[in-house]
């Protein structure tokens, strides 16, 4: 999740405590779609015994800051005792924890908020731009728009001055309007926001839903809303975008703390409701499994994650990306937008086209915003 930069050593974990269960439908959920492609699609709710064998394995496993990133399906279906047992559990070493959320916030209420501001817990929350936008595919179990809902939300997690980001799904419904998105956020004080490329489902030849994503309407969408982004930070008004804030980091030498801006997977770990652990986010499935926490060690499970060779596949670099003039910048993207990825070859991103369009558009005033914002005596 966006703003979270623990110091070396450090360990993230992204925890599903109810698996990919949900009080939503949303008709784009890559998760969902995860769970109908392997042998258990749900994996029940994390007791109490898992969770604490993964906080003393975790902990245990490194020296230093340890995030603990929930997220779900819908994280808070496991309820507030799981997550003050957490807290309560992990107290004595608070100095080295830390805690997010990413939730629909479709359940949220006034004790959430105040368990999140007094244990600091950074939130995300999805939010798709305004009514009409985000109800199109964030619906709740009846068919029903939520968008009320999570605005509610999201207003009383500024009352108890809770620490919060907007996560947003670019998908079909609202790829055409990123300055009415842009501005809708800024209107409403969403100054963290973190933009998200809908996913097809695994297997399908992309573009076939109704809610897809095409690479030339992304690139639309890419400029646009640099446009507005370069303007505002031109006047001296700040506004935390993910990709252009990873943009920033490459120009200035440093690595990118996103993933899709490395060039090549991150050694994530995910753990399952039952304990079992994979390496991405978009690859929980039976073929990637590294393990359970209940009954692996760290170590063990690294050795697993190399003899599947799950980085090592997406280190290959198709040819025509490795001569391009943006590559730098690019790094080629997700592995997930780079199917089929083997030992051998690795495909070209869906979305290259949308990505060179948008490096030739704004490179000069990235290039301008760095050196007047970001620039640091270590850059280049």
């Amino acid at each position: 999740m966006a703003k979270i930069e623990p110091a070396a050593p450090s360990l993230t974990l992204l925890i599903k405590p109810v698996s990919g269960s949900c009080n939503m439908r949303c008709r784009y959920c890559f998760y969902a779609d995860e769970g109908q492609n392997r042998n258990a699609a749900l994996m029940g709710r994390m007791s109490s015994a898992v969770l604490h064998t993964l906080a003393d394995k975790a902990l245990a496993h490194t020296g230093g800051i340890c995030t603990f990133a929930f997220q779900g399906g819908e994280p808070t279906l496991a309820g507030l005792d799981f997550f003050r047992d957490f807290s309560d559990y992990t107290a004595r070493h608070s100095g080295r924890v830390r805690c997010a959320v990413q939730t629909n916030g479709y359940a949220l209420d006034e004790a959430w908020a105040q368990w999140f501001s007094e244990n600091r817990v950074l939130v995300g929350v999805s939010l798709d731009g305004p009514k009409e936008l985000h109800d199109r595919y964030r619906l709740d179990a009846a068919g029903k728009g939520t968008y009320a809902r999570v605005t509610a939300a999201l207003r009383m997690l500024e009352k108890y001055h809770v620490e919060y980001n907007v996560l947003t799904v670019v998908s079909a419904a609202n790829v055409r309007r990123a300055r009415q998105l842009y501005d809708y956020f800024k209107k409403n004080r969403f100054r963290y926001q973190q933009y998200i490329e809908c996913l097809d489902p695994i297997g399908e030849v992309p573009g076939g839903r109704d809610y897809s994503l095409t690479p030339a309407r992304y690139e639309t969408f890419l400029k646009t809303l640099f446009d507005a982004w370069y303007q505002d930070m031109r006047a001296g008004r700040y506004v935390y975008n993910r990709y252009f804030e990873n943009l920033m980091m490459l120009l200035d030498g440093r690595e990118p703390e996103s993933c899709s801006q490395r060039g090549v997977c991150s050694p994530q770990w995910v753990v399952e409701a039952d304990g079992s652990v994979y390496p991405c986010d978009f690859y929980a499935l039976d073929e990637w499994k590294l393990g359970n926490i209940t009954e692996d060690s760290f170590a063990d499970m690294e050795a697993r994650r190399q003899a599947l060779g799950f980085i090592q596949w997406s280190e290959r670099v198709p040819e025509e990306c490795a001569a391009c003039r943006w590559y730098a910048l690019c790094r080629g993207g997700c592995r997930r937008n780079r199917e089929p990825v083997t030992r051998d070859a690795s495909g070209k991103n869906r979305f290259c086209s949308a990505y060179r369009g948008f490096l030739e558009y704004a490179y000069p005033r990235l290039l301008e915003i760095y050196h007047s914002h970001y620039r640091s005596p270590q850059g280049r």
